[in-house]
């Protein structure tokens, strides 16, 4: 059987999806159920789209069930690291400007499972991540993207 996935993950991660496993199997189960008992009312189940679109909705909540179960049950923790390491490793803060005249971006490299470009949280399999893990302050960087090749220059890593 292939090794399953390992999913890096902060505390603060692993807690957001315990919660969101523990909502999904105390309340969402429990409302998908009564959405099926009620099309199921309506009668024939052939031609009814009500019913139809409950049980798709119990088949997401229980897929993103096992998903979460997985991504827990293969977690491997980021360990914060007291003091500050020169080294951009899982869990850093780095603080980079887009060379040659571009501006200063700042993001924390995280799992997947954790994630959120959009809050400053990359993944670590991203290609900007995975060119700037090992690397140090004032390094350069060069990050390929589908938009072509990017330089950056290293400013801070907490």
């Amino acid at each position: 059987m292939a090794e399953e996935k390992k999913h890096y993950m902060t505390e603060e991660g692993k807690r957001k999806l315990e919660e969101e496993l523990e909502y999904l199997k105390t309340e969402r189960r429990k409302e998908v159920v009564e959405r099926i008992k009620i099309a199921r009312s309506f009668g024939d189940l052939s031609e009814n789209s009500e019913y139809d679109s409950a049980k798709e909705e119990q088949a997401f909540v229980e897929g993103r069930v096992a998903q979460i179960e997985k991504m827990i049950r293969n977690a491997v923790m980021i360990e914060e690291e007291e003091g500050g390491s020169n080294i951009v490793t899982l869990g850093k803060t780095v603080r980079f400007v887009e060379l040659p005249d571009g501006d200063e971006e700042v993001y924390t490299i995280v799992g997947s499972a954790e994630s959120d470009p959009a809050e400053g949280k990359i993944s670590n399999d991203s290609p900007m991540a995975k060119s700037l893990l090992g690397r140090s302050v004032s390094d350069r960087v060069v990050v390929n993207t589908p938009a072509g090749d990017m330089e950056l220059e290293i400013l801070e890593i907490s």
